[in-house]
């Protein structure tokens, strides 16, 4: 819309007559500051309920009971060079067996030999990265020293009509789902839930498996990420379904029921 040459000049006319009093009460008192201030992230409001300092979780020290030995081993020594530096492996040995652990190798290990603690340090704890890995890894410690120890376990439960459970020695040559065994003595887990024919799974290396009862099975090893994957690769068979509550639970699992449909 264009303005006619008539209208434009009266209203220049009309704002040289303006009085000087007239523009000074016409001004705000207060402007509003420029659009960039007013995204200022200072001004930003804060969704988040995290509190506002992390946990500190990796500078808690480690308790290590007398039986349980930590040793510290050189990096492999690489074929090709480069800039990255090789991970640490520290050696934790106990009476149910043994594991390694591969450190960062910005990250420090210290164990006071008296009070018989492990401790692991970071250089810098300004870097995200260092402080990710910092908790992270000492968790990871805190499991392989639990694992050696003590042992880690995972009981499933298989809920439904007919569902029951097996565990079996793989024959030397084999069976009809499964190749011939991977180490002397490897056990497969036979399922029946509900399909036409058994699920036959076969046990990792360093895992105990039994059955106190045809529809429980204990799942015993020192790796708690070893345990706990093979307990989800059994449930996968089949998952618990919320209508009428069968299917294999894992732990204390358990699923709310859902009320049936009606058509």
């Amino acid at each position: 819309m264009s303005i006619s040459p008539l209208r434009s000049s009266s209203c220049s006319r009309w704002r040289g007559r303006q009085s000087p009093l007239l523009i000074l009460l016409l001004q705000p008192e207060h402007p509003s500051p420029p659009f960039s201030q007013r995204l200022a992230p200072s001004s930003a409001r804060h969704f988040s309920r995290t509190l506002p300092y992390s946990s500190r979780t990796g500078a808690a020290p480690i308790s290590v009971p007398t039986e349980v030995h930590l040793r510290l081993l050189p990096p492999k020594p690489r074929k090709v060079i480069t800039r990255i530096q090789p991970n640490q492996v520290l050696e934790v040995e106990g009476p149910l067996g043994k594991t390694s652990l591969e450190l960062p190798a910005y990250m420090d290990f210290a164990q006071d030999q008296n009070t018989g603690k492990a401790l692991l340090k970071i250089p810098d704890r300004t870097v995200r990265k260092h402080r990710e890995m910092w908790g992270t890894t000492r968790a990871y410690l805190q499991n392989h020293i639990l694992g050696v120890s003590e042992g880690h376990s995972s009981i499933i439960r298989m809920v439904g009509v007919g569902f029951r459970a097996t565990v079996e020695d793989i024959p030397p040559t084999g069976s009809a789902t499964l190749p011939p065994p991977e180490y002397p003595g490897q056990q497969l887990v036979s399922l029946k839930c509900g399909f036409t024919h058994p699920v036959e799974l076969a046990v990792p290396w360093g895992m105990k498996c039994s059955t106190p009862q045809p529809t429980r099975i204990l799942l015993e090893g020192i790796e708690k990420t070893v345990v706990n994957q093979f307990a989800a690769d059994i449930r996968m068979w089949r998952k618990p379904e919320p209508y009428k509550g069968k299917g294999i639970f894992v732990n204390g699992e358990t699923i709310k029921l859902k009320a049936k449909r009606i058509k």
